[in-house]
């Protein structure tokens, strides 16, 4: 078989990135594709070449295929590769792909399909011998019938969307109270999500592991599998966390469901790089949950423990040729683990963020690697997923692996859009995860009410540092009055700095030396200003010298401290907003999305918390209910509606 030339790329941001990089360090040349969301994002800018292939909604961009295959043929690109997500799992895509005589990078269609569809996938594993769940994946799917075989079940149990990923459509049920309101939902989320309403019913195991079998297959017949990953720390069925090897993983259990992962590989003449996840029970019995077939999110973690390149294993595949290593030459050494950074608020119910990078530093260090598609000034939009790269770190013990990965968790600086880095950092530190007993329900177990769930009170120190930077910043502006700013000691400026609903006052005296004496929320503080460029500033308090990163534009100061991107507002100059004190019947947008279902119209009665609208943004559905009673008095969105953070939808009066 001829070797490739030009690879196309069907995805973005990190995914796009990590393999242009990997082809590019191979001779390959590259093309990316974007729409008019990502035209300056930086997987378009490493390509050798770029096409445009549509507005930024999915739709008309990442999954149109006949625009992606036509930027291949005009490029001269002879293979894509889907990256995960999009379209990586689309069997019509890699049909169009072979059709088209370009090399599709990836397993055939015909393994896509199958494995594809959680319904038929798990019918084929049963024929072939992997343990399963219990459940249901018939093709009769009316309520009726799931309720009746719901019955059967038991409960707790999950529904599933049949062709979904990444926790849309799936739900968990605990009584036949909440069946078919859930049932409802699940549909509707996978229908918008992935074209299909169509679903499964599977027993819910109590707090099992999540588990994961990398495999491997060549067009010859030959099927490896490299290691394992636990990918239990998840939130709403999303992985927040993944490790290799699994904390509680033994020789007879890694071979064992190393062979139940090759024995759904050959049910499928499986060839490529593909996935096996398990649910592992606290007795050691392991069950098939699905198989992805497309490269994961988190392979970094098996590549650093392996020493191996799977993007490469991917391209010298689709070539034709065959595995490097047989089975027993698989060596595993060390830990990895890895960890998600999102553009979301875990103090408003994880909801997804959008808005400017203003600043990105990663901290790469010895034995940690970053991936990401991220560069500063780009915009985070709605449209796609909030993921915005991985932080990895290898050590020789899964201890010192754990502390790589917490110290670049705190060092690395995002700035301009919330992100979830303090989750992580308290992930990592919590005893429970530092001794490697815990489960899928661990985040729900520890975490229901955690500290970094909620909005972060910027300490007397912390306020200090923003009344600081923010007097430097205006004596800066105005050198010819810097005499006087220096040396006016005895007249204290006020400042009031805002953060969300909430204000603080601070008290700032200038001295001689750059120095300050500030008081806030009852502290009293010495600061120094040592150095300060506009992105970075060094200071000393209390005569600690300290680092941190920030930005300032037109009054708004985002501050990096250890627990994440601080924002505060200067509402010095600011007239004393009053506040109602009754209860808001006016129904804002969260975030930037889609209106895909408004359940309630003008002049109708509503209760408080009534489900009235449904927004989508992020590829998730977000429940928008009342918050008041009373009566609808003016509905604004109808369904396909796009809308924008803050933007009035309805007000019940």
């Amino acid at each position: 078989m001829p070797g490739l030339n030009k690879i196309l790329i069907a995805n973005r941001g990190e995914i796009a990135c990590r393999i242009q990089r990997t082809a590019q360090a191979l001779g390959y040349r590259t093309v990316a594709v974007f729409s008019d969301a990502d035209a300056d994002a930086l997987h378009v800018q490493m390509a050798d070449e770029a096409v445009r292939i549509g507005a930024a909604p999915v739709q008309q961009s990442y999954l149109n295929i006949p625009a992606i295959i036509d930027a291949a043929r005009r490029t001269g690109a002879d293979a894509i590769h889907p990256g995960y997500g999009f379209l990586s799992e689309n069997a019509g895509f890699a049909l169009a792909c072979q059709q088209a005589g370009i090399t599709f990078i990836g397993p055939r269609p015909e393994a896509i399909e199958l494995m594809g569809s959680k319904r038929l996938s798990k019918i084929a594993m049963l024929e072939a011998g992997v343990p399963c769940i219990k459940g249901y994946q018939g093709a009769e799917q009316d309520d009726a019938t799931l309720s009746r075989e719901a019955g059967r079940i038991g409960y707790p149990l999950m529904i599933k969307a049949s062709a979904g990923g990444g926790g849309r459509g799936m739900r968990l049920v605990n009584d036949a109270s909440h069946l078919l309101e859930q049932i409802r939902t699940a549909r509707s989320e996978a229908l918008h999500g992935f074209g299909s309403d169509e679903l499964i019913l599977e027993q819910a195991l109590i707090d099992p592991r999540h588990v994961e079998v990398q495999l491997f297959g060549d067009q010859h017949g030959n099927l490896i599998y490299l290691g394992e990953r636990d990918c239990s720390i998840q939130r709403r069925h999303q992985k927040v966390i993944e490790e290799a090897p699994c904390p509680v993983m033994t020789s007879e259990l890694r071979q064992a469901m190393g062979e139940a992962a090759l024995k759904a590989g050959r049910a499928v003449n499986y060839v490529g790089a593909g996935t096996v996840e398990f649910l592992l029970d606290t007795h050691g019995k392991f069950y098939f949950l699905e198989m992805n077939t497309r490269l994961q999110v988190e392979h970094p973690v098996t590549e650093l423990i392996t020493g191996l390149d799977l993007v490469a294993w991917q391209l010298n595949i689709a070539e034709g040729q065959p595995l490097p290593l047989r089975q027993e030459q698989v060596q595993l050494t060390g830990h990895a683990m890895e960890v998600r950074v999102y553009a979301e608020d875990p103090a408003q119910g994880f909801l997804p963020q959008t808005g400017h990078i203003s600043a990105w530093e990663p901290a790469l260090k010895d034995g940690v690697r970053i991936d990401h598609g991220l560069i500063e000034g780009q915009h985070v939009s709605p449209f796609y997923d909030p993921m915005l790269g991985k932080i990895i770190a290898h050590g020789a013990t899964r201890e010192e692996a754990r502390r790589k990965l917490l110290r670049a968790v705190q060092d690395s600086v995002l700035l301009g859009v919330q992100s979830n880095q303090h989750l992580l950092a308290s992930l990592l530190q919590h005893p429970q995860f530092i001794s490697g007993e815990f489960s899928t329900g661990f985040i729900t177990q520890h975490f229901a009410d955690h500290p970094c769930l909620h909005l972060h009170v910027p300490s007397a120190e912390e306020l200090a540092i923003a009344a600081a930077l923010l007097y430097h910043a205006s004596a800066k502006a105005h050198r010819s009055s810097l005499a006087g700013w220096r040396n006016n000691a005895s007249v204290p400026l006020s400042y009031r700095l805002g953060l969300e609903d909430q204000e603080w006052s601070v008290a700032l005296n200038a001295v001689p030396g750059e120095a300050y004496r500030v008081q806030a929320v009852g502290r009293e503080l010495e600061l120094r200003v040592i150095e300060c460029d506009g992105r970075r500033a060094i200071l000393e308090i209390d005569g600690i010298r300290q680092r941190h990163a920030y930005r300032l534009e037109a009054g708004r100061l985002c501050l990096f401290t250890r627990p994440g991107s601080l924002r505060l507002e200067d509402r010095t100059q600011a007239l004393v907003n009053i506040q109602s004190s009754v209860s808001s019947g006016t129904l804002k947008a969260p975030m930037d999305g889609a209106i895909v279902d408004v359940l309630v119209s003008e002049g109708s009665q509503v209760s408080k918390g009534q489900l009235l609208v449904v927004l989508e943004a992020m590829k998730m559905e977000h429940p928008l209910k009342s918050g008041i009673d009373g009566v609808l008095k003016r509905l604004q969105v109808q369904v396909g509606d796009q809308v924008k953070n803050r933007q009035i939808l309805l007000e019940v009066e």
